[in-house]
């Protein structure tokens, strides 16, 4: 399965993990950078500076969860 790690930015802490998105769309067409990128900072909200959200595309085995 497809899914996004969502980092931020902090000048203190350096990168941070923020969380992790699976991918549900259906179409690839409609799978984009900037997308991706709206999804995040819509889900996140107020709790990050929006300027600083980056995504990182990632695979889930969907037998063992892990990330690969």
């Amino acid at each position: 399965m497809l899914a996004y790690e969502l980092y931020t930015f902090n000048k203190q802490k350096g990168y941070e993990i923020v969380g992790v998105l699976p991918e549900r769309r259906k179409d690839p067409m409609r799978i984009t950078d900037a997308s991706v990128t709206n999804w995040g900072k819509t889900l996140l909200g107020d709790l990050v500076d929006s300027k600083n959200v980056f995504f990182r595309r990632v695979a889930i085995d969907g037998f063992s969860g892990r990330i690969l």
